[in-house]
């Protein structure tokens, strides 16, 4: 180890940096006061979240980036940290690390430590790690690392204030690895190189030799690169091998080295009923059981009371009742037909718009984010994940793909935004492709449960397995068609823990808020779209035109024009347009079971359309939409030919 100099920096910029699981995102919302997600599932931080500091002085900007393995970024969460880094000018690292799994934590800090800026390490979870027998000799630490080191339980807000006080008396670390000849000459002589464009700095020589393709940018001019390619290329040739084998093999020696040091276990391990429970989840069979319990808890909850209970209050005593006459009644006075259709008409954006995102959507997604919440906080979704990942690579897919899956049964456009967490382009768009072509969201699933229980089980059967089979399918030939690597499954399971009350709270809130920011202003542009086609008669024109593809092609009346079309605005209501043609007995139980398959492989809703134009563009979008309409009629146009060939009885 060699030695630096120590200088000191005020804490105007504060980057939080670790591996996922840690609880740096609660820890940013007890220096922020704000709220990011808190996620026991890797991946959930995808975004660079930023706050003002409290308790700190200097009103220090705090950056709270995704969770990494590495910062030799081999994923989307990798290269958006390692970016925040070496783009900062001078701030301040704020690592938060796992108490009892230290050695993953300091691979990191090894790298951190090469910037030469103010960093100070945070011992989370204490509290997890002393129930599994493991103490960290945290004073010995912070002279090995020549940093400062400070321990919290942040879910409990321990430590809180020694941790405040520790960021603000931040410093450069003390500790220098040395990496040995060839490397250290190769690193200083980048370093020369780099100084022509930037202020010199370790960590950009050392990704440089890494072979890190986020560190180019580093080097503005060509010749500049090519010299810095030239000493990288020689480093490899002296050591017979790649750059980067020999840094891991150095970081790694250190690294066990100081763990060997500070370390010290004792006990059972904590092998006790929550680990034990933990297992079973895991197991092949056993766990099927809890996910079956899971799954019935949760539609008990979204479903029918959500979606039942909470959408029927708020839909027909509080709007219907209440809020749309109070509206009518006021907008009455209004002189403009024009503008009071807009307002309060059949396609108005008091009626329809609000009155759909509130009243409708809102209990909706409102209980399912508190479900969700629960199943981040207990430590559950990693564990789903192991469970369906062979099944998922059926579809081209692995185990994480799980997250954004689920989350769609709750929204669409919410889950879409969270495929980020997918760490190859070809699965964020077939992930993308499957939210939008067969997964329900929870309203419009109530909607559809609600038709089906009126009919045999067997028209449930047929309907969930119709769906399941085309989604299986069509990840299947997509995987097959188009060129991509599938990513590695590589997957901490946290410990099973207590939700805490405060944390799903929060989280609930602040998903709420992103949704009526992000979402609402969505419908009522999707409003406006059909308040304009329907007053310039463009909405009768394509529900006559529609009108014999639905009835000649696939079977059904033309009345299910409409509900289609509706659809488009959000499928739930499609759904629910369905279910009023089949209580008027307009609809057979044939074509209840093949409408209902139709509108839950339709395309997607215009919340989700937009949202997928942000995320993968306007040509992805219009290819998907293409690909998805046809396919859902033809899908629905076989199976009625199926089940009257067979004369099927529901």
């Amino acid at each position: 180890m060699m030695p630096t100099a120590s200088t000191s920096a005020a804490p105007r910029r504060i980057i939080l940096v670790g591996n996922p699981n840690v609880g740096k995102s609660v820890i940013f919302s007890l220096l922020t006061g704000q709220y990011v997600t808190v996620s026991n599932y890797p991946g959930t931080t995808v975004e660079v979240t930023r706050g003002r500091a409290k308790g700190l002085s200097g009103a220090a900007e705090i950056i709270d980036t995704p969770g990494i393995l590495s910062l030799a970024a081999s994923s989307e969460d990798e290269q958006v940290t390692r970016d925040v880094i070496l783009d900062s000018d001078n701030p301040v690292i704020l690592q938060v690390a796992d108490a009892k799994n230290l050695r993953r934590s300091l691979l990191i800090t090894m790298a951190l430590i090469e910037m030469g800026v103010p960093i100070h390490l945070n011992l989370n979870m204490v509290d997890e790690a002393a129930d599994r027998g493991v103490h960290v000799d945290r004073r010995k630490l912070s002279a090995l690392l020549g940093m400062g080191v400070t321990e919290t339980v942040a879910t409990q807000r321990q430590g809180v204030e020694r941790l405040k006080h520790g960021i603000m008396q931040a410093r450069p670390s003390t500790m220098q690895l040395d990496y040995g000849e060839p490397l250290e000459r190769g690193i200083s002589e980048l370093m020369e190189l780099l100084s022509m464009n930037s202020s010199p700095s370790r960590l950009g020589a050392i990704l440089l030799l890494s072979g890190d393709s986020g560190a180019q940018p580093l080097l503005e001019d060509m010749d500049v690169a090519s010299r810095a390619q030239a000493i990288v290329d020689r480093c490899g040739d002296e050591l017979k091998g790649e750059p980067i084998d020999e840094i891991d093999r150095r970081r790694q020696a250190a690294v066990d080295d100081i763990t060997r040091q500070v370390v010290t276990t004792s006990g059972d391990g904590g092998d006790g009923f929550r680990s034990r429970l933990g297992r079973m989840m895991l197991h092949p069979l056993w766990g099927a059981p809890v996910l079956a319990a899971i799954l019935y808890v949760t539609y008990q909850f979204v479903g029918v009371f959500g979606a039942g209970v909470c959408v029927n209050f708020l839909e027909t005593t509080v709007f219907s009742g209440y809020i749309n006459p109070f509206l009518a009644k006021i907008c009455g006075f209004i002189p403009w037909p024009f503008l009071r259709d807009l307002l309060v008409g059949q396609y108005g954006v008091f009626t329809m718009a609000l009155t759909y995102a509130v009243a409708i959507v809102l209990p909706v997604v409102g209980t399912f984010f508190i479900i969700f919440g629960i199943l981040e906080d207990s430590g559950y979704l990693p564990r789903l994940a192991f469970m369906v990942d062979r099944i998922f690579r059926l579809m081209g897919l692995n185990g994480k793909a799980v997250l954004p899956m689920i989350l769609g049964l709750g929204c669409d456009t919410m889950a879409t935004l969270t495929s980020r967490i997918l760490e190859t382009k070809k699965e964020r768009v077939l992930v993308t492709l499957l939210l939008a072509l067969g997964v329900p969201c929870s309203a419009q699933l109530g909607v559809i449960l609600g038709m089906l229980a009126g009919l045999s089980f067997m028209a449930t059967a047929i309907w969930a397995g119709t769906v399941i089979g085309i989604l299986f399918l069509v990840g299947f030939i997509y995987s097959l068609l188009f060129a991509g690597k599938r990513s590695d499954f590589i997957l901490e399971v946290p410990p099973l823990r207590w939700p805490q009350l405060s944390n799903i709270a929060i989280k609930t809130f602040a998903r709420i808020e992103w949704y009526l920011k992000e979402a609402v202003p969505l419908f009522i542009l999707g409003t406006l779209v059909l308040f304009f086609l329907d007053y310039f008669k463009a909405l009768t024109a394509l529900e006559t035109a529609l009108a014999p593809l639905i009835s000649h092609f696939v079977g059904l009346p033309k009345e299910v024009t409409g509900p289609f079309l509706i659809g488009f605005l959000r499928r739930d209501y499609g759904a629910a347009g369905l279910f009023v043609l089949a209580r008027d007995g307009v609809l057979d139980p044939i074509q209840i079971v093949v409408s209902l398959v139709i509108i839950t492989l339709f395309v997607p809703c215009v919340a989700n359309f937009f949202i997928i134009i942000k995320e993968r563009g306007l040509k992805t979008a219009l290819a998907m939409s293409a690909f998805i309409f046809p396919f859902a009629f033809a899908v629905g146009a076989a199976l009625n030919y199926i089940l009257r060939g067979l004369g099927v009885s529901l």
